[in-house]
């Protein structure tokens, strides 16, 4: 393995950032002083706390002239839709909010002769390993909450965003949380397993491949660790006959190719009502057709290029597998002559496909949707849960009692009612199946990144 770590940016091919990987050893001794200061770290006050980490989001916001473009180098994403500090500021504050209510003791009994509640009480040390996709958004889950209840936090982040885990650990350090109580690891797989391995973290949050869930279960096997694991994702929207066509276009294909794809909770498989299908794919091929792919630090850029060539190969290989069983290619080639067989990728739309064919069934990750026609409910519901991961689903109507009788039968984490592609912070994140276990943000984030501690104290006469 290198010893070295190397930020490729997709838009040149170029190394955009590197740094030396650091030597477990090396690591564990950090690790062991981040432990020494997280006693201390708990030992404040809750709203000492609280004011610090807000602090320090405060700092991170103060980057943004400079993340924004660092960004656009490191994994793509256009210049022109402003990074993702509006995201970070709204969950951070509300985890912020609820932290009284959310760590607030549950007491069973408060009488003359017992005192009987439960606490909750910091893991220790967590750890984060955070994806490239929105690397700062998908770290705040769990870095502002953790912090919060008074663990101390270590992330290491994709290579792929090679410099966000260092700008997130100087932030929160510059806002006066203490530099051992947040720091940045610059670790490889193998250090990073290593560590996991001999139980050097109290709690590890992954967000990332299924691949590597399976290899954080495996180093953490027999250690007893907590994981938060949210892994792969083929969210699905399903239109029905009453739905508001225009809205449900706008917001799926949004949902469908906004960051040229690679959301966790983008939209990769589209059932409409038969009724409206033959609409709904005019519109959306109209929608996609509009986009402007190109170098993401042009402001008219709307669609970058994918984080990774071997990310772009993969959404070649599965549309071009179904367009060879009999799938529809509905987006015009010459609209997108910068799509260079690299990691500029046209947008593409597909008719005729079917749930034998890859692309309606692997995660793609990319600007790609299939789009299929549907007879029902029953139908639909049947699509949707015909897939080995759960993290959302949307579905399109007007009918409030329909979509919630409906979402009871979806084997997913949350579902949406004419809305897709949004995280709320007052829900559980969470997901089934092979989208991981745990859940993030809301109360239920912060019982997570805590244990419970009971008290059961007998009080005698004097």
């Amino acid at each position: 393995m290198s010893n070295t770590l190397k930020c490729i940016s997709p838009i040149d091919g170029s190394v955009f950032a590197e740094r030396p990987v650091m030597a477990a050893a090396e690591a564990a001794a950090r690790l062991a002083c981040v432990r020494a200061a997280q006693k201390a770290w708990a030992a404040r006050p809750l709203g000492e706390r609280i004011a610090l980490v807000l602090s320090g989001v405060e700092q991170l916001n103060r980057m943004t002239a400079d993340v924004v473009p660092e960004l656009a180098h490191m994994m793509g994403r256009p210049v022109r839709y402003g990074g993702e500090f509006g995201g970070v500021n709204e969950r951070a504050q509300y985890m912020a909010d609820i932290a009284d209510r959310a760590l607030a003791p549950i007491v069973a009994e408060a009488s003359e002769t017992f005192e009987r509640r439960i606490e909750r009480e910091p893991h220790g040390i967590v750890f984060v390993i955070a994806p490239w996709n929105y690397p700062y958004l998908t770290a705040i889950n769990t870095i502002v909450p953790a912090l919060i209840a008074g663990n101390a936090v270590a992330i290491k982040h994709a290579t792929q965003t090679l410099l966000v885990g260092e700008r997130l650990a100087a932030a929160f350090v510059a806002g006066g949380v203490p530099e051992d109580v947040f720091v940045n690891l610059f670790l490889d797989h193998g250090g990073t397993e290593q560590l996991i391995a001999a139980g050097a973290f109290d709690f590890i949050n992954f967000t990332g491949s299924v691949k590597g869930g399976r290899a954080i279960e495996r180093a953490a096997a027999g250690t007893f660790t907590g994981l938060g694991l949210e892994l792969g994702g083929k969210d699905p929207g399903y239109v029905m006959q009453d739905a508001d066509l225009d809205w449900a276009v706008d917001v799926l294909m949004d949902g469908a190719l906004y960051n040229a794809g690679q959301c966790c909770c983008g939209i990769e498989r589209i059932y409409v009502d038969a009724a409206l299908y033959d609409d709904f794919v005019e519109k959306a091929v109209a929608f996609a057709s509009k986009l402007k792919l190109g170098n993401p630090l042009d402001e008219a850029t709307t669609l970058g290029p994918m984080a990774n060539r071997r990310f772009a190969e993969e959404v070649r290989a599965q549309t071009s597998e179904a367009i060879r069983d009999g799938a529809r290619a509905m987006v015009d080639p010459a609209l997108f002559p910068e799509d260079d067989g690299g990691t500029y990728l046209m947008p593409q739309i597909l008719t005729g496909v079917n749930h034998q064919m890859r692309v309606m069934r692997d995660e793609s990750f990319g600007p790609v949707v299939g789009i299929m026609p549907v007879r029902d409910d029953a139908e639909a519901l049947r699509l949707m849960n015909d897939c080995e991961f759960g993290l959302t689903a949307s579905l399109w109507t007007r009918d409030a009692e329909r979509a919630a009788a409906l979402g009871a039968q979806i084997e997913t984490g949350t579902v949406f009612m004419n809305r897709a592609d949004y995280l709320d912070p007052a829900l559980c994140w969470t997901g089934c199946k092979n989208t991981g276990r745990g859940g993030a943000l809301s109360e239920i984030g912060y019982h997570n990144l805590t244990r419970p501690k009971s008290y059961h104290l007998r009080k005698q006469k004097a």
